[in-house]
């Protein structure tokens, strides 16, 4: 009669928990971004605070709405973003990330939600054709990225690394190297604010587009696929395209 009352009143407790943590309201998903990537993700200090903002934070937020899920945003330099998925500490990471080997041996990936290129961005005073005329040349890189991985491969480059885009624009800019290879969509917004830099030029970093990573194993990784298929299909994310892209 004992037991049976201890099991009562430990299952009266569960129960209790159950309701307490429900009455809570819903889970927060935590996402690892590099809030220097416009218009993927960045820093907007035009109103009273800082806020994060972007083409992923808004798909983000839509993909949190179906899951009915509160969304918190962790910002963090971008070589940092994997090894905080390892470690648990974030639950995804949105940042234009592409899968690559090296990183599919890590996470876990979405299937791709977006496709842009990369080009080389030089000062127009400087010109030189690429991929031709890179060896000899110091070329700025963000650390991590596909595209240190790919200027990587190019004979005799120098590169040089760097934690933000932003350094690299600036580090273009005072001609402290010859040039940078970073996406174009990216490009474009630095370069519209710079008319002395030449972003015209392609480069092939044989990556395949942005997915939304996850730690290895994760029971969302096909949730935010079938989001990602119903937000392809209703015209969302198009919608966002339109509005952060063009």
């Amino acid at each position: 009669m004992k037991s049976l009352k201890t099991f009562l009143s430990l299952s009266i407790i569960t129960l209790l928990s159950i309701l307490s943590i429900s009455a809570c309201g819903p889970r927060t998903l935590v996402m690892g971004t590099s809030a220097d990537y416009p218009p993927y993700e960045f820093k907007d200090t035009t109103g009273a605070e800082t806020e994060i903002v972007g083409f992923d934070i808004d798909l983000a937020r839509a993909i949190a709405s179906s899951l009915n899920v509160t969304l918190a945003i962790e910002d963090m330099n971008f070589d940092e973003l994997i090894p905080a998925l390892e470690k648990n500490r974030v639950d995804f990471v949105m940042a234009g990330l592409s899968p690559t080997p090296e990183r599919e041996a890590k996470v876990d990936f979405t299937d791709i939600y977006y496709k842009a290129s990369t080009i080389v961005l030089m000062p127009k005073s400087k010109r030189f054709q690429p991929p031709e005329e890179l060896a000899g040349k110091r070329i700025g890189v963000q650390v991590s990225s596909t595209q240190a991985d790919a200027a990587g491969k190019v004979p005799d480059i120098e590169l040089v690394e760097f934690d933000k885009i932003g350094e690299i624009i600036q580090a273009v800019q005072g001609k402290t190297i010859d040039g940078a290879i970073i996406e174009s969509t990216v490009a474009r917004q630095y370069a519209s604010a710079n008319p002395d830099l030449d972003f015209s030029h392609p480069f092939d970093t044989g990556e395949e587009g942005s997915a939304i990573a996850f730690p290895k194993g994760s029971e969302y990784t096909q949730q935010f696929n079938r989001i990602l298929q119903q937000l392809k299909q209703n015209g969302e994310i198009e919608r966002l395209i339109q509005k952060w892209f063009d």
